[in-house]
């Protein structure tokens, strides 16, 4: 799919006052090489407080940059999603695998967002499942149940459980994984979520519903609301997703990445989604059907 277009805006913050524009955007956006950013520079695609841009401008704190990019062809993704639960409040679905929740990093249309939009305009995503991540999602159709929900999401008021397959035999039964998470420096992608002893407060809590000779089908309760949380905190106690191209046995980012952060195959599946609905306070209990590849429990 071919989409319009795109105008990617930020304010420059006050740490990078004085750094030339061109160097700004190669080590910030590094995705790109300097080379490739003078040429979209060139082709008149920046703007810097609504000037064209060169490249040689030196950044003032509060300048409004932005980034015409051009229409560019997408990558295919699944096109379709099921639907689990609706009312004149919400909307809960399962997304596939290799589908988007939001737009970013490469994706704009072929995203779970828009194809809900398209049926539902007024549906807006609580929260986001990495692309290659399968399971519940849960979309919001009015503010104030966007409101109730997002003031309840990180809480014990939302009970959330994923199914996960994981590198390795687990000697315990349980774990309670309290591994901090915080941005990390990568010399491939700049920064990553990884664990880190200077991140945020983080909890999950893994129990084992299946073994084999060398994985773990682990059940996981998220007890916070960190990126890419029970991919780090599974890592961090020596059990990797299987098959996970971004994280090693410390819950550390891999040097020699294989794929980007956004590349799957691995397994994990947001299977229930327990709460009080937020207009009627009724109990909801949402469950996303397992995906191929999960090993059912003897």
């Amino acid at each position: 799919m071919r989409n319009q277009g795109y105008a990617c805006t930020e304010i420059i913050s006050s740490k990078h006052h004085g750094q030339t524009l061109l160097s700004y955007l190669a080590g910030h956006y590094p995705h790109s090489t300097a080379q490739v950013w003078q040429q979209n520079l060139d082709n008149r695609e920046v703007t810097l407080d609504g000037v064209i841009a060169t490249g040689r401008e030196s950044l003032r704190s509060g300048q409004t940059l932005v980034w015409n990019r051009p229409p560019w062809v997408e990558p295919e993704t699944p096109q379709h999603f099921e639907v689990l639960f609706e009312d004149a409040y919400l909307l809960a679905v399962n997304k596939p695998g290799g589908l988007p929740t939001l737009p970013g990093g490469g994706f704009m249309e072929n995203t779970l967002i828009r194809l809900v939009q398209k049926q539902t305009p007024s549906a807006n995503p609580v929260h986001r499942l990495g692309r290659a991540t399968t399971g519940i999602v849960l979309f919001a159709k009015t503010p104030q149940a966007a409101s109730q929900l997002s003031a309840d999401w990180n809480t014990p008021k939302i009970q959330k459980i994923y199914r996960a397959l994981a590198q390795g035999v687990a000697q315990q039964d349980t774990y309670e994984i309290l591994t901090p998470i915080g941005l990390v420096p990568h010399p491939r992608i700049g920064s990553v979520w990884a664990a880190s002893p200077d991140g945020k407060p983080s909890k999950s809590l893994a129990k084992v519903i299946s073994r084999t000779a060398d994985s773990t089908t682990f059940e996981v309760s998220l007890y916070s609301g960190r990126p890419h949380q029970i991919r780090i905190h599974l890592a961090s106690i020596g059990h990797p997703l299987v098959g996970d191209p971004l994280y090693g046995f410390t819950g550390l980012p891999l040097e020699n990445l294989p794929g980007l952060p956004g590349d799957g195959g691995y397994l994990l599946h947001a299977q229930f989604l327990n709460f009080h609905h937020p207009v009627t306070r009724e109990p909801i209990h949402l469950e996303a059907a397992l995906p191929p590849g999960f090993a059912v429990p003897q």
